[in-house]
């Protein structure tokens, strides 16, 4: 099923449809726009007809001082049965001739009252994060000090139970059980809650519970963007687990890859301020201060004092 039609960009943008109403299903399968200005100068041999088309004052301008032969068959080339719309911008009077061959050939004519780069922007925004590739994940996300943590681990481990913890602490629930994951660019994963469990948090032995209506609605949010993961697992006596935190995993969602934690879960260990603590460590290693770099480097210059010392 596509993701976007014609018809949600002209309720999107509250456009004004022309000609062309029975193409107003056709889909839009890529963000990329087209100004289509060679096209007018009669250059049709890498036209990109899938994408939507932008008629600004200089495309219009152009066409006016074509000839009505060169006119017609020009505007007629823009109507393919892969188009799946035509704006023009400005409120800018629409050739008679491209209105007819976008009734011929059912492609929408639009008009906006935006200037073309504006809406070209807003237009390309929409539609990258709409057409952006997308992943479900079986976790939850909370956003701890401005940082999106996905906590992740097998059921039971205690996902949820230390979400809630978190949202007591002042943190704010994104998804609880799974979270749908889109890739808006290169390392830019933003994660979100299914509609139907949107602001719910599943606790064994109490239920569903409504984080919204317990904590206010400052305790959940509906989007944010990952920037690490914290993966919870039972305490496993024969692993060796980092001591210093100078390892640093990754985990790879569809083509971005994000740090990645391994905490070990054992009685008598607070989970919530373990990864309230990650998180603000996290932050500091961004800002450039990394604690168990600096000690290393502290324990190399002990250990080469005192070698200078036994000589």
């Amino acid at each position: 099923m596509p993701k976007v039609r014609t018809k949600d960009i002209i309720e999107k943008f509250k456009l004004e449809l022309i000609s062309g109403e029975e193409g107003i299903n056709r889909p839009i399968t890529i963000s990329d726009l087209s100004r289509p200005a060679l096209e007018m100068a009669g250059f049709f041999e890498y036209y990109p007809a899938e994408r939507v088309q932008l008629l600004g004052k200089t495309e219009l301008t152009f066409i006016e001082k074509l000839s009505d032969k060169d006119r017609e068959k020009r505007l007629a080339q823009l109507c393919t049965d892969l188009t799946p719309g035509i704006i023009v911008t400005r409120d800018m009077e629409i050739p008679a001739e491209l209105i007819e061959a976008s009734e011929r050939e059912s492609v929408p004519v639009m008009r906006s009252n935006h200037k073309t780069t504006r809406l070209s922007s807003h237009l390309t925004n929409y539609l990258e994060s709409k057409l952006a590739p997308t992943t479900a994940v079986h976790g939850v996300l909370v956003d701890i000090y401005g940082i999106g943590v996905l906590i992740t681990g097998k059921s039971g481990v205690g996902k949820s139970e230390t979400a809630l913890e978190l949202v007591k602490r002042g943190h704010r629930l994104v998804a609880d059980d799974c979270v749908e994951i889109r890739q808006e660019d290169q390392d830019n994963l933003i994660g979100t809650s299914p509609e139907l469990i949107e602001h719910l948090l599943e606790i064994r032995g109490l239920g569903i519970i409504n984080v919204m209506t317990l904590f206010g609605a400052g305790a959940v949010r509906t989007h944010k963007r990952i920037s690490l993961n914290i993966d919870l697992e039972l305490w496993d006596k024969n692993k060796t687990y980092d001591r210093l935190g100078l390892e640093e995993d990754k985990l790879k969602i569809i083509d971005s890859h994000i740090t990645k934690l391994t905490v070990p879960v054992r009685p008598g260990r607070n989970l919530a301020v373990i990864i309230e603590v990650a998180a603000m460590n996290f932050r500091l290693k961004r800002m450039g201060v990394n604690a168990a770099e600096q000690f290393t480097s502290r324990l190399a210059d002990v250990i080469e004092d005192g070698d200078h010392e036994d000589i």
